[in-house]
């Protein structure tokens, strides 16, 4: 991993290369992607067969092959072991909590002359869910995806999940069983993607899609942005850490590999002006390491995308992160709430010697599908406005209009559109 200090001859170098850190070659499997979208658009059902055969190695029987049975998640669900039952339905209730609390609400403002001007908000009328599955589960996925848009009110919610070997997930089918979910179909990668956006003659097309995946299904989902709506185009998991010299370095170490371990691509980066604290880390780090199931994964992204940064002093680690954005950051100082106004580009943030980011992935409550690579400067996580659209509502009286409409026209005649000016001008007095 790198460990530099901020005054290094070639740390700007180095930070750089931090800054690229999400960059995905997706130039390089587009024209693959294209190709199976336009599979799924031209052949639908008979394509998404095929292609299950290729990649899931197994082949549908028939149309209805492809929809996994309520049956079947309701029976996972039965056969759930119960304190995993109890830790699902207590993430379920934070989970949904924290989202009622962001549903936007219509509003509308009557002025003295008779106008009306408001918002209405209303839900899509539905939604395709992307869910990772195969031998890894991830319910906490589901919940994260699910939950905001039943708070939003959208009545139908689609999910797509892949099943190798035609063997759902039983621990992802409970889930489904636990939030509700009905329509559950055995399809990955972009021929999922490209199955919501599209539709076929049995994944009905979606308004929106959601959820994480590989960067084929990262790929597809920009290619079809346009015909739905996406919530964002993510990348490898990442963690950053501002800490000063009162964090415990153990508990920092096993933070950044909880990022390390999901995948030899994620980035887990330190930054503090503590050069004892990141010393220890550092050792920490390999202690925790050897102790992992998942350590080739976790060396591999420590050692090749992990970092620790030593700086001057606090502002200056502060700066830094923020250039970072990550897709999580934990502030692990003495006083983090004292530094939180200052921190500018963070999917999550995550205050004080007691919450790591794993807390966040399951039971908190926010959402843990986050903006990632940099792109918490302008993205935000997913939540129930993901699953809403927002129509302006406007209604003029006949003196709200004369007290204005000759504005509007002189603008219209301006810009040359005369039917514009003169739709205006008829309701004039």
């Amino acid at each position: 991993m790198i460990f530099v200090k901020s005054t290094d001859n070639d740390f700007g170098e180095k930070f750089e290369e931090l800054l690229g850190r999400g960059k995905m070659d997706i130039a390089h499997v587009s024209s693959i992607v294209g190709n199976i979208i336009d599979e799924i658009k031209n052949d639908g059902n008979v394509a998404l067969k095929e292609h299950i055969a290729k990649f899931d190695n197994w082949t549908p029987a028939s149309d209805e092959d492809l929809k996994i049975s309520s049956n079947l998640m309701e029976k996972a669900y039965g056969e759930l072991d119960e304190k995993l039952k109890a830790s699902l339905h207590l993430a379920y209730d934070r989970i949904k909590n924290y989202h009622e609390k962001q549903k936007p609400k219509s509003w509308f403002d009557t002025e003295e002359n008779g106008t009306i001007l408001g918002q209405k908000v209303t839900p899509v009328d539905s939604a395709g869910l992307y869910i990772p599955g195969g031998k890894a589960a991830y319910p906490s996925s589901l919940l994260m995806n699910v939950i905001p848009a039943q708070v939003a009110g959208v009545e139908n919610i689609i999910i797509c999940t892949p099943t190798p070997d035609n063997e759902p997930n039983a621990l992802l089918l409970a889930a489904c069983h636990l939030c509700g979910v009905t329509e559950v179909y055995k399809v990955g990668g972009a021929s999922a993607i490209a199955a919501l956006a599209y539709g076929t003659e049995t994944i009905p097309k979606v308004d929106v899609i959601t959820g994480p995946g590989n960067i084929f299904v990262a790929t597809a989902k920009k290619m079809v942005f346009g015909e739905v709506n996406i919530d964002m185009i993510a990348g490898p998991s990442e963690i950053g850490v501002l800490a000063d010299d009162s964090a415990n370095a153990n508990h920092l170490a096993i933070d950044l590999l909880s990022q390390a371990e999901h995948d030899e691509m994620a980035s887990s980066i330190l930054i503090t002006p503590s050069q004892e604290l990141a010393l220890s880390v550092k050792d920490e780090i390999e202690n925790w390491l050897v102790k992992l199931p998942r350590q080739e994964i976790a060396r591999k992204s420590i050692e090749e995308r992990g970092a620790i940064i030593v700086t001057k002093d606090m502002d200056e680690a502060i700066s830094l992160m923020n250039r970072i954005a990550p897709e999580h950051l934990e502030v692990a100082t003495m006083s983090p709430f004292e530094l939180l106004p200052y921190i500018k580009h963070a999917g999550a943030i995550f205050l004080g010697h007691n919450t790591p980011e794993a807390i966040g992935d399951y039971v908190a409550g926010p959402n843990h599908t986050l903006p990632t690579g940099g792109t918490a400067k302008f993205y935000s996580p997913l939540g129930v406005e993901n699953f809403m659209k927002k129509s302006s509502i406007i209604s003029f009286s006949a003196n709200a209009i004369n007290e204005i409409g000759k504005e509007c026209a002189l603008i219209a005649n301006t810009e040359g559109l005369t039917a514009h000016e003169q739709s205006v001008r008829v309701r004039l007095k």
